[in-house]
């Protein structure tokens, strides 16, 4: 197989940096293999533009890309202030008003959410990523909150709000993002990110949304709350109900604390691969290279570190979206990724993974074990809804998988799945055998050094039967 066949994917966020066809297929041909679409910033038309020119880009390449719409959830933003700024000091009292008004600089500020529906006295609330520290001390009026201010600091136009102890009550989806939900489902959508995520009941409620506009978008729960991590049950009945999961590092460590990040990224790529979910490893993995075009030693030991535990996907977000080396960025996350897959073996689970299915799981471990003992090159996987291909990829290969299927949509979902590369072809028999061989002749697949024939294991089923049944070893 050839050196540059990475098993941990890319996902890369698009904005300013990277918003034109042209830098678009850049990245895409440097490395990354899903593209993600920030509710929170842009308009619809914006992204429509830009899923043409990812799909674009994926014909060119002729790989599939996932693309991920990241719907905003209750991102509570203050709203306009008078400059831009506002210092304040210990002991301050602040009032957040809800109600539309312009700021005349004083200590009653705008906010983008009414909040005195939902704290109660005495509740911690901060300000632009944590920089501010204040308690709730008032219920104002309906639509007004005081808080009382703890340390010195200032504060900015839009900047964010977290309110670890606050339960919004399963209340997380805001009109604008129902709005982006309802358009988004007439888009090319292949996944749709729930943000501040407290509970599957959360993510029930999203399945059900877009299974009533048609959507066959699957859906990542953003783990970042104080609430969804408050008990080990919580955690794995939300992984459970989702189809994968981003922990979303930045907010979790404002919410809960920055020394619990590490402990919970650990858990919830165990509990991934536990459960046969797509687990995405986010925020400020290459964060230095915003400015910089080198990562820091700390940040390559970060995505290492992801990727030895076992993360199907790392992701950037401010490099590729506002930074001024996104191509560079997806390069050296790549290298990063490459070394540590060819230097270092997956961190080892204490259970076996449990996927959709008691027989796929079964195929898939016999599958990993004969492809290892044999010295296989590539495991082919046929599939129809990709269920087989994640419970092959839940087993965390030590080579690469080839999934093939007749589904585009399944196709671009794969794109994001621990070692695969996934293709589309029409249904036949043979269509996964058939496909190494053309593969092989193109060069994409390649034999071992001194071999002339490509050692493969394929597994595959008759779809209008009891779907996968079947492993055969075969030499392309």
């Amino acid at each position: 197989m050839s050196k540059l066949f990475k098993r941990t994917k890319i996902l890369a966020t698009i904005g300013p940096a990277t918003n034109t066809a042209e830098k678009v297929e850049a990245v895409i041909m440097a490395g990354v293999n899903g593209c993600r679409l920030n509710c929170s910033h842009g308009s619809n038309e914006e992204r429509d533009q830009q899923i043409k020119w990812i799909r674009a880009a994926a014909e060119k390449k002729g790989r599939a890309i996932a693309i991920l719409q990241d719907l905003q959830g209750p991102k509570i933003r203050l709203g306009m202030l008078k400059d831009n700024h506002l210092d304040l000091k210990t002991g301050d009292e602040v009032i957040l008003e809800s109600r539309e008004f312009e700021h005349d600089g004083g200590l009653t500020i705008p906010v983008q959410y009414n909040l005195a529906e939902k704290v109660r006295i005495g509740e911690p609330l901060s300000m632009f990523d944590g920089k501010i520290k204040s308690e709730v001390v008032e219920i104002v009026s309906e639509t007004a909150i005081k808080v009382r201010v703890l340390n010195d600091g200032f504060i900015m136009s839009k900047k964010g709000l977290n309110l670890p102890d606050t339960d919004f009550g399963g209340d997380i989806l805001t009109p604008k993002d129902l709005a982006d939900i309802e358009y988004g489902a007439g888009c090319d959508y292949d996944y749709v990110s729930l943000s501040f995520v407290q509970s599957a009941r959360d993510i029930e409620k999203l399945k059900q949304l877009l299974l009533s506009y048609g959507s066959t978008a699957k859906v990542i729960a953003k783990i970042e709350t104080k609430k969804a991590i408050e008990s080990e049950e919580n955690l794995e009945e939300i992984v459970m109900a989702a189809d994968g999961i981003m922990v979303a590092r930045g907010d979790m460590a404002v919410e809960a604390g920055a020394e619990v990040v590490p402990i919970i990224q650990r858990k919830l790529i165990a509990l991934c691969r536990a459960h046969a979910k797509l687990c995405i490893v986010a925020t400020q993995m290459l964060s230095s290279m915003v400015d910089n075009p080198e990562p820091t030693r700390a940040e390559v030991s970060d995505v290492a570190t992801a990727v030895v535990q076992g993360a199907d996907v790392v992701m950037l977000s401010d490099e590729t979206a506002n930074g001024k080396y996104p191509l560079e960025t997806v390069e050296a996350m790549k290298k990063v990724i490459l070394y540590t897959q060819n230097h270092s073996r997956i961190a080892p689970m204490n259970r076996q993974p449990e996927g959709e299915s008691v027989a796929y799981d079964a195929i898939s471990y016999a599958t990993a074990r004969l492809a290892e003992k044999i010295k296989a090159d590539v495991m082919v996987c046929q599939t129809a809804s990709g269920a087989t291909a994640l419970a092959m990829a839940a087993q965390r290969p030590n080579l690469p998988i080839v999934s093939v299927t007749p589904n585009q949509r399944v196709a671009n979902q794969l794109a994001l799945t621990y070692a695969n590369s996934a293709f589309v072809r029409p249904y036949s028999e043979d269509f996964g055998y058939d496909l190494a061989k053309e593969l092989k002749a193109s060069g994409y697949l390649q034999t071992k050094e001194g071999c002339k024939d490509l050692l493969t294991v394929v597994v595959s089923g008759d779809k209008n039967k009891m779907g996968t049944d079947t492993i055969k070893v075969r030499r392309v």
